[in-house]
C-alpha cells in the first residue's frame, strides 16, 4: 500500500484532545498504521531511577492513529485528502481540492 502521508509533512488533527494542531509528522509506523507527530498526544511518564538515568516525570510523545490526521496542501494550505497519478513515469501524490503536486 502506498503512503499518503511521509515523514517530514506537515499534518492537521482532525479528532482527540489535540483538534486542529498542525505539527510535523516525526515518524511513520506502517505495521500498526500510527504515526508519530510533534508535540500532538503528549503524556507525562514516571520513570523509576537506574544508573543510566535518574528518575522522574518525562514528557513522551505516543503515536496517533493515521485515519486521525490529514495532509496539509502545501499550495492551498488545508487539509486535504490525498491521491496519486503518474507524471513523467513517477507515482506522485497530489492534492484533490487543488490539484496541486506535494511531491517533487
Amino acid at each position: 500500500m502506498a503512503k499518503k502521508i511521509k515523514k517530514g509533512d506537515l499534518v492537521q488533527v482532525l479528532s482527540g484532545k489535540d483538534k486542529g494542531k498542525q505539527e510535523k509528522v516525526l515518524e511513520v509506523r506502517t505495521a500498526d498504521g500510527k504515526v508519530l507527530v510533534d508535540n500532538v498526544n503528549k503524556v507525562k511518564k514516571h520513570t523509576k531511577p537506574t544508573q543510566g538515568h535518574a528518575g522522574g516525570i518525562i514528557d513522551k510523545l505516543l503515536p496517533i492513529n493515521v485515519s486521525r490526521v490529514a495532509l496539509v496542501c502545501p499550495s492551498c494550505k488545508k487539509a486535504v485528502r490525498v491521491g496519486f497519478k503518474i507524471v513523467k513515469d513517477k507515482k506522485v501524490r497530489f492534492c484533490k481540492k487543488c490539484e496541486a503536486v506535494i511531491d517533487k
